[in-house]
C-alpha cells in the first residue's frame, strides 16, 4: 500500500553558527526516487523581488477592476449609465414594430384619458409576465401596421356634457369603437377598459359628476364587451394623476427593471389647461402631512419593496395656463371699472382707449369680458412688466418652505435632482419659442422677450409662413406672451427652482408616445395581474433566467472576492519564500566564514597589550 507523500522541513545547526535548511519530499518508493530542494537552488521566478511582488499585485488590482466593469456592468460602463439612467431612456430609439395582433400570448388595456379641453384613447399591449416577482408587467403602447401608436383625440371634453349627462356614452362611443377595431374579438372579454377624468370634471358639482358617469357606468357594458366595472370609471384627483405621471417617467419601457437597486427617480412638473401639478420622491426621514403624500407600491407582492414611491404630490386648481388667463382677465375688468369709476373716466370702453396689456404681444388688439361689460385691450409685449403683473395670483407666502397658495413644499435637493416638465411646460418652450427640451432660463426669457416684443402683424406674417410648430394655432400666437410668463413665474417664484437650474427637461414625446400619466395609470391598476403567473412557473418547475441570479458564477461580487482572496494568498506565500532565501543566503554565508576561519585562512593576529 502506497501513502501519501510526506513533505519534512527540519533545521540542522551546525557549530552554533551554520544553519541548512532542507525540503526533503520523500515516498514509499525506491531510493534512487528519492530527493531534496534547498532554497538556495530554488528557481528564480518562485522568489521575486519586492518590485516583482508589487507589479503582481497592481496587475491582479487592475484584472479585478476590469472584470467589475465588463462582467457586473454587463459591458455598458454601467458608471456612467447610473447618473444619465432616466435621460437615456427617455431619449433612445424606440421599438418601432407593429404590433403582432396574431400572438395569443399578448394581453391589451385601454385607458381614455377625458381632460379639461378633450378626451383620448390609449391602447396597450403586454406579454405574459415572466414569474419574476421583482418585476412588472412590460407594458407598451400598442402600435398599428404603420407602426404608428394606437391613440385617439376628440373635442370637446366630457365636462360640456354636464347639462346633459344622458349623451355623455354617445361621446365616448367614437373612442371605444376605434379601439376595438385595433383589437383582436377574442380579447375583448379579457381587455380592461379604465375610463378616468381629470381636471375638467373635478370643477363640477358632485351631482353633474355622478350623473355623467352614471350613464357611463350603464350604457358602455351594452355596447362593449370589454372588461369593465363600475369602479373603472371615475375622477380622480390631482394627487393621482401626478403619482401616476411619476410611474410613468419611472417605468416608460420594458428596461424598466435592469437592477434589484432603485436608483434615483425624476419629479415631475405638469400645467394644463386648469390646473398644475408637482410631484417627486421624498425620503422616509420627511415628515409630510398625509394629504401631500402619496405611497404605493407597483410590485404584486406587498411585501417587497423594491417597488415602493413615496412622492410628496401637489395639485392646483386654477393654477393652469388658461384658468390663470381667466383669472387675470377677470381681475382687469373689475380693476378697470372701479378706477373708471372712482376718476370718472373711460378707459377700455372703446377700441380708442383701450387698457395697455403687457402680457399680450405688441400692438394685438383684443377684447375681454361679458358684452355688459366689455373691455377693449392693446398688447404692449412688456415680458418683464407681465411677470411683475402675474406675480400676486400666484398666492405665495412669505413663509418657508412654501409654494402656490402657500401649500407646504419639501425641500428639494436641486444638487442632484432631476425634473422633466409636461403639457404647458413643454407647449410654451417650444410650440412658438422652438426651445423644447433642456431648459435654461435665461435662454428662455431672453427668447420670451423677443417674442412679446414683436409687432402682432410680424408674428402672424410667420404663423403664415409655417415657421412654428404643426400644432401651433392662433390662440397659442395670441397668449404665448402670458402664457410664457405665467410658467417662468409658477417655476422659479411658486415651486422656488433657482435660475440657474440645468436638470430641468420639458417633453412631450417618449418613445414616440406623447407623455401622459394613462400609462402610470394602467401600470398601477393592472399590478396585481402577475400573481396569476408566478405560481404557474413555480408548479411547472421551470426556472427564468432570475434564478439563477444568485448562483455562485452571477454572484459578481462574491466571484470577485474569492479572486482577490486567491490571489493574495498567492502573494503572501511567495513573500514568504523570498524571505526564507534571504535566511538562507546569509546563514550560508555566516557558515563560510566559519569554515574560513577554522582552516586559518588569513586570521588575523590580535595583539594584547596589558
Amino acid at each position: 500500500m502506497i501513502s501519501a507523500c510526506p513533505v519534512n522541513l527540519f533545521t540542522t545547526l551546525l557549530l552554533g553558527l551554520k544553519v541548512t535548511s532542507v525540503i526533503s519530499i520523500s515516498c514509499l518508493f525506491p531510493a534512487s526516487w528519492h530527493f531534496s530542494l534547498s532554497p538556495v537552488v530554488l528557481p528564480r521566478f518562485l522568489l521575486p523581488s519586492f518590485r516583482q511582488l508589487l507589479l503582481l499585485g497592481l496587475l491582479a488590482g487592475v484584472m479585478g477592476l476590469l472584470y467589475l466593469l465588463l462582467v457586473t456592468g454587463k459591458g455598458q460602463y454601467s458608471w456612467l449609465r447610473e447618473d444619465r439612467h432616466l435621460h437615456t431612456r427617455l431619449g433612445r430609439v424606440p421599438d418601432m414594430e407593429a404590433t403582432d395582433t396574431n400572438n395569443p400570448n399578448l394581453n391589451y388595456g385601454l385607458v381614455v384619458d377625458c381632460g379639461s379641453s378633450g378626451s383620448r384613447v390609449f391602447v396597450y399591449t403586454w406579454p405574459r409576465h415572466n414569474g419574476n416577482p421583482h418585476e412588472l408587467l412590460d407594458i407598451k403602447q400598442m402600435r398599428d401596421k404603420n407602426r404608428k401608436p394606437v391613440v385617439m383625440k376628440i373635442k370637446p371634453g366630457i365636462s360640456e356634457y354636464a347639462s346633459t349627462p344622458d349623451k355623455a356614452s354617445d361621446y365616448i362611443s367614437p373612442l371605444l369603437s376605434f379601439a376595438a377595431q385595433h383589437i383582436p374579438k377574442n380579447k375583448h372579454q379579457e381587455t380592461p377598459l379604465y375610463i378616468l377624468c381629470t381636471a375638467g370634471m373635478r370643477v363640477l358639482p358632485e351631482s353633474q359628476q355622478e350623473a355623467l358617469l352614471e350613464d357611463l357606468r350603464t350604457d358602455i357594458p351594452v355596447n362593449f364587451n370589454f372588461l369593465f366595472s363600475d369602479s373603472h370609471v371615475e375622477v380622480i384627483s390631482g394627487k393621482q394623476e401626478e403619482h401616476e405621471a411619476v410611474v410613468e417617467v419611472q417605468v416608460p419601457g420594458s428596461d424598466q427593471q435592469e437592477t434589484l437597486v432603485r436608483k434615483r427617480t425624476a419629479g415631475v412638473l405638469d400645467m394644463g389647461g386648469v390646473s398644475t401639478q408637482i410631484a417627486y420622491e421624498v425620503p422616509k426621514t420627511e415628515e409630510i402631512a398625509k394629504n401631500l403624500l402619496a405611497e404605493f407600491n407597483l410590485g404584486c407582492d406587498a411585501h417587497r419593496t423594491e417597488h415602493v414611491y413615496r412622492v410628496y404630490v401637489s395639485t392646483f386648481l386654477g393654477f393652469g395656463g388658461n384658468a390663470a388667463r381667466q383669472r387675470y382677465e377677470e381681475n382687469l375688468i373689475s380693476t378697470t371699472q372701479i378706477r373708471n369709476k372712482l376718476l370718472g373716466q373711460h378707459q377700455g370702453e372703446s377700441a380708442d382707449s383701450p387698457i395697455l396689456d403687457p402680457c399680450l404681444p405688441a400692438d394685438l388688439q383684443d377684447e375681454v369680458g361679458p358684452q355688459e361689460q366689455r373691455v377693449h385691450l392693446r398688447g404692449t409685449g412688456d415680458f418683464d412688466r407681465c411677470r411683475l403683473l402675474l406675480q400676486p395670483f400666484l398666492n405665495h407666502t412669505n413663509d418657508t418652505n412654501t409654494s402656490l397658495n402657500g401649500v407646504y413644499q419639501p425641500p428639494i435637493d436641486f444638487t442632484n435632482s432631476q425634473f422633466y416638465g409636461f403639457s404647458e411646460f413643454y407647449y410654451c418652450t417650444e410650440d412658438v419659442l422652438r426651445m423644447g427640451g433642456d431648459y435654461n432660463s435665461s435662454k428662455y426669457s431672453n427668447a420670451a422677450k423677443s417674442y412679446c416684443a414683436t409687432q402682432w402683424k410680424t408674428l402672424k406674417e410667420r404663423f403664415d409662413r409655417g415657421l412654428y410648430a404643426s400644432h401651433a394655432d392662433q390662440h397659442r400666437l395670441k397668449y404665448q406672451c402670458f402664457k410664457s410668463a405665467w410658467m417662468y413665474e409658477v417655476l422659479h417664484s411658486g415651486f422656488a427652482f433657482p435660475a440657474v437650474y440645468e436638470n430641468l427637461r420639458t417633453a412631450l414625446l417618449v418613445y414616440d408616445k406623447e407623455v401622459q400619466w394613462t400609462l402610470g395609470a394602467i401600470l398601477y391598476r393592472t399590478r396585481f395581474l402577475p400573481l396569476r403567473d408566478i405560481p404557474q412557473e413555480s408548479l411547472k418547475g421551470s426556472h427564468s433566467h432570475w434564478h439563477h441570479s444568485f448562483s455562485f458564477m452571477n454572484n459578481h461580487y462574491l466571484f470577485l472576492a474569492c479572486f482577490l482572496v486567491v490571489v493574495l494568498s498567492i502573494l503572501l506565500y511567495l513573500l514568504r519564500l523570498r524571505r526564507i532565501h534571504k535566511r538562507s543566503t546569509l546563514l550560508h554565508s555566516a557558515s563560510g566564514s566559519v569554515q574560513w576561519l577554522e582552516e586559518g585562512l588569513g586570521s588575523p593576529d590580535l595583539t594584547v597589550t596589558l
